[in-house]
């Protein structure tokens, strides 16, 4: 990870027939736009490469994850435990046998010996804890262990700091409060009153037929599964993140069913307003789009609110609540997957102002996963931050919006209503609830009433393509209660396969309650995109930034810089090498954590190959939609960075992060329709 890496490109592995000097491009500059290409200069075109596939390379081979049965990985897993190299934390860090409270009943190895001499070889560079107060956390299981200093081993409080904070993150999930969850015992006694003001409790079973101490409380039922599907590690982000916020879903198949399984099952509500305004949901498509226009005119229900004493813990009115200033300020969307708390440090040091974590599913919090919980976390430089979460009933964001303020530290709460993909939709969540006004109003009213922290919403413009219904429903939702409402440019059939509609969005902006923040979201990739949004319509409080930051996270600071950025390859490998240095940090440092922060950047590098670099382009700025050419690069890593091959993305990442463990394989999570002519629905 120093900054003398030597970087070699062994020529085999790119094979052109024709040198760029000789090699023609069937299209000039006006032609490749029209066709949404990338306009590079014909000095730098070339040939798409001729690739072998060798499996005996790890490096060069075309990488496919291969599915395992459950069965086996658990087996893999009870192996790898016992196993020498599945050394006991609390071993590794004191660097004595006896330090282990559990002494011959825990589950890990504390054989120091047999693991030293397994143990494989350290990277090079510093270890990413050398700069914070105390020893390494992870002892002699770091990767980076040379580095120690002599005697740093030993205590590790001063990493752990209250229990509340580690190495400068928060909002890490309690034993105590995870075990309440587990067993259904967590109370939410503003929820329930807001619920109950609304006219929107549930009567849950009582135990008993004389037991009265419920007080109709709901209780999501939880099967007490924390092993978080693939976890990497307890309290950290997963592999196989349940996170499917719309701003960078784009091909929805390889991971629905991850999120099938931890979502509620529908259950008809009992409220008076229950699904009175849309037909139900069959292989994810509305059955009647008709009906979605008949919701808007059915007359809403009046209820009076009469406060008792239960209910001092509510607010008296929204007015009253801290609120957000989202003007002018540069705001990073919640990312799926790539916008972990790393990603989110490297954008904030690049100029973002505002960030917030990647969407989390309200039953699994309330369940108290584990994996689910790390989406929540939160680093003491992301000084206005928010959470973003995913809810079908007002019972269950209600609950989850206090659960969040009780115990997190966060400035605002977002609800997504924009979710596109299919599994999150056929279960009335995400931009089902377009289609569901009275429920999509009692999500936000109760939520809104259950906590005293800001709560926000993002939505589509609609679900049926053609068929926008957001400015019918924007001038209300400042009466809702909520801070501000991002409205994406996009319907929920159109995904990302067409640009963004900004006139609608500048319509929604207009028609919006002066009281009410409005901010737009779609195809914001250069300080010049931000601009003309801003001088098209100035009621516009500001725009929220996702797969640009994906590409290019140095979009903020060309936007503070009003400056088109031609950055070099050199300065594009310190900002990864920042990357690792964080993800090391969140993830550890140890041979798993290494490897999970390899995932994460491979997941990244899949994104940042779209980047053209400004001094190759024949048309600036570069549009968000222009799919890049082959091409040269001016240097060789500026070619590597270029290939939109797996296994060149590897090869980054061996730079940064060593080579990689026999049978390493790699498929990104999200493979990109956005460049492609695609159908909607």
């Amino acid at each position: 990870m120093g900054d003398d890496t030597a970087i070699v490109i062994n020529s085999d592995d790119l094979s052109v027939d024709e040198s760029p000097a000789t090699f023609q491009y069937p299209l000039n500059a006006e032609e490749m736009v029209a066709k949404s290409i990338a306009p590079v200069k014909r000095d730098f075109l070339c040939p798409p490469p001729v690739r072998t596939c060798n499996r005996d390379d790890n490096s060069k081979a075309p990488l496919m994850d291969e599915k395992k049965s459950k069965r086996q990985l658990k087996r893999e897993r009870l192996q790898e435990q016992k196993s020498a190299l599945h050394i006991c934390p609390a071993v590794a860090k004191s660097g004595n046998v006896d330090s282990c409270v559990y002494k011959e009943k825990c589950r890990y190895s504390h054989d120091m010996e047999s693991f030293k001499s397994q143990k494989p070889d350290d990277l090079d560079g510093l270890c990413p804890f050398l700069s914070s107060q105390g020893p390494c956390p992870y002892g002699i299981a770091c990767r980076y262990a040379a580095t120690h200093k002599d005697g740093e081993t030993g205590e590790v409080a001063t990493v752990i700091i209250n229990g509340d904070k580690r190495n400068g993150e928060l909002n890490v999930l309690k034993k105590d409060v995870q075990k309440l969850l587990w067993k259904n015992k967590m109370k939410f006694p503003k929820a329930d009153d807001a619920l109950n003001l609304l006219g929107l409790l549930k009567q849950g079973k009582k135990k008993n037929v004389g037991d009265n101490d419920s007080d109709g409380q709901v209780v999501i039922n939880g099967n007490g599964d924390v092993d978080g599907k693939g976890c990497c590690r307890e309290n950290t982000d997963s592999v196989n993140e349940v996170d499917c916020t719309a701003e960078v879903l784009e091909e929805d198949k390889p991971y629905e069913a991850d999120v099938a399984e931890e979502l509620r099952p529908p259950k008809k509500t009992k409220s008076s307003i229950d699904e009175t305004c849309s037909e139900p949901l069959i292989d994810g498509e509305i059955l009647h789009e008709k009906d979605t226009e008949k919701s808007c005119k059915q007359s809403e229900p009046d209820f009076e609110i009469i406060m008792e004493d239960n209910d001092k813990c509510l607010k008296l009115h929204p007015r009253e609540k801290k609120l957000i200033d989202f003007k002018e300020k540069l705001y990073l969307a919640p990312l799926t997957t790539v916008g972990n708390l790393p990603f989110r440090r490297l954008c904030k040091a690049l100029g973002a102002d505002i960030t917030c974590g990647e969407m989390a599913m309200c039953t699994n919090l309330l369940q108290g996963q584990a994996s689910e919980w790390a989406l929540l976390r939160r680093h003491s430089s992301e000084d206005l931050f928010g959470v973003q979460i995913c809810g079908a009933f007002p019972d269950t964001v209600a609950k989850t919006v206090e659960l969040i303020e009780q115990h997190c530290t966060v400035d605002f709460i977002d609800i997504n209503m924009g979710c596109p993909i299919d599994v999150v939709v056929n279960k009335g969540a995400g931009s089902a609830l377009l289609t569901k006004p009275m429920r999509m109003k009692s999500v936000v009213e109760a939520s809104c009433r259950a906590v005293e922290t800001p709560v926000t919403i993002k939505v589509r413009t609609g679900y049926f393509e053609g068929k926008n219904r957001i400015d019918s429903l924007i001038s209300d939702m400042g009466n809702w209660g909520v801070n501000a409402v991002t409205v994406h440019g996009r319907t929920r059939q159109q995904r990302y396969s067409k640009p963004a509609d900004w006139e609608y969005v500048y319509q929604c902006v207009r028609t919006a309650p002066s009281t009410l923040q409005v901010l737009g979201n779609g195809d914001v990739f250069s300080y010049l995109d931000w601009n003309i949004h801003k001088s098209n319509c100035p009621e516009l409080s500001t725009c929220m930034i996702a797969r640009g930051a994906l590409v290019k996270p140095w979009i903020f600071t060309e936007i503070k810089e009003q400056r088109h950025w031609d950055i070099s390859s050199g300065e594009r490998l310190d900002i990864l090498r920042d990357y690792v240095r964080f993800g090391l940090q969140h993830w550890g440092s140890d041979s798993k954590g290494v490897e999970t922060t390899r995932h994460f950047l491979l997941e990244w590098l899949s994104y940042t190959f779209r980047y053209v670099p400004v001094g190759l382009l024949e048309v600036i700025p570069q549009k968000i939609n222009w799919r890049p050419p082959s091409y040269f690069g001016r240097d060789e890593l500026e070619t590597l960075m270029a290939s939109e091959s797996a296994a060149d993305w590897i090869r980054i990442s061996e730079m940064l992060l060593g080579k990689v463990p026999s049978g390493f394989t790699f498929s990104p999570k999200h493979k990109s329709n956005a460049y492609d002519k695609a159908e909607n629905g």
